[in-house]
């Protein structure tokens, strides 16, 4: 850390001869996590001026996450924040200055683009936008002592922790019912909590999970507390109709009940889908031309560390590939 305050100093005191004068960078990344750090690795090598802003949780979402089995090059497994850390620590390797501090507003509509922190500002000739998703969560009792201990947003991710555990999904859309689905190969039965008596997945979907003999569905049904000691053991279900509440014994729940892109800061700003994710014209490119995206704030389907990790990778690459494009045509003129 000590080699980074040195390098925020250095661009202090250059910035220090003119008050006036903001910080300008050739890249800014908004974001971290493995699509910041890793577009950071990329045009940090190609000797862009690149600036990580990381936001509210540093490392996004793996920062709570606790071991990553999935990750390419571990084999035995790597915790989230160790890995998250470790690709910080190569983005600053190669000369990325990072900034824990969140984005607040950003002027896409002015050439160079401006980005306002809680503590500075800043100009850049490209902008790249890693602020990903977070998974909505139910609020309640028990979700977040229990969360990386029973208590998962991401069947892909951990659901081979759970061999032979009584499992238990919330949701009742596409998501939910391909969790459920997957998660029938590690449990030893997979209960589907859903508040209404009717599903809104696909009915492809809702066929197979009928038909799935380890799928059972509770209707009209929520979630009020989550418990257990170390890891969570027990979950109470109570009847929205009857209101009738009992005990269900879970070695794991899964909850399945969608994401939010983090985009409010872009909103007018930037094209989104109806959703609030940002909606990618050609390559990695946005409806501004000069800002880009990589990773869960666009990538609704597979939202995976590996491919938000390559997002990021071909976002640097045509970061670099637009700025070279744009210093040829301005050395023409």
């Amino acid at each position: 850390m000590q080699a980074h305050d040195e390098k925020e100093y250095a661009y202090d005191r250059e910035d220090s001869t003119d008050n006036q004068k903001l910080r300008t960078f050739d890249v800014i990344i908004i974001g971290s996590g493995p699509a910041g750090y890793t577009a950071a690795t990329y045009t940090s090598r190609a000797k862009l001026k690149t600036l990580i802003i990381t936001g509210s949780l540093p490392g996004g979402q793996l920062m709570t996450t606790s071991e990553v089995e999935n990750y390419p090059g571990f084999p035995n497994g790597i915790f989230g924040p160790e890995l998250m850390m470790n690709m910080r620590q190569q983005a600053e390797r190669f000369g990325s200055i990072i900034v824990d501090d969140e984005v607040i507003e950003v002027n896409f509509k002015q050439k160079p683009f401006f980005v306002k922190t809680y503590s500075k500002e800043y100009l850049s000739q490209a902008i790249l936008v890693c602020t990903g998703a977070t998974p909505r969560k139910l609020g309640i009792m028990g979700e977040e002592e229990f969360g990386g201990r029973g208590v998962s947003y991401c069947a892909t991710c951990d659901g081979p922790f759970f061999k032979g555990e009584e499992i238990a999904v919330v949701g009742g859309g596409d998501t939910a019912l391909e969790e459920a689905t997957f998660l029938t190969k590690f449990g030893k039965s997979v209960k589907l909590i859903h508040r209404r008596n009717s599903l809104k997945a696909s009915k492809i979907l809702q066929e197979k999970s009928f038909e799935n003999p380890k799928i059972q569905f509770m209707w009209d049904s929520t979630i009020t507390k989550i418990s257990g000691n170390k890891k969570i053991s027990k979950i109470l279900i109570k009847n929205v109709n009857t209101q009738e509440e009992r005990e269900l014994n879970v070695g794991g729940l899964f909850i399945a009940i969608g994401h939010e892109p983090n985009t409010k800061t872009f909103k007018n700003q930037l094209e989104m889908d109806e959703h609030g994710y940002i909606v990618l014209k050609e390559n990695s490119s946005t409806s501004i031309e000069g800002v880009f995206a990589a990773g869960d704030v666009h990538d609704f389907r597979y939202r995976q560390a590996v491919t938000a990790a390559g997002y990021g990778c071909m976002a640097a690459l045509d970061v670099e590939k637009w700025l070279t494009e744009k210093k040829n045509n301005n050395s023409k003129l």
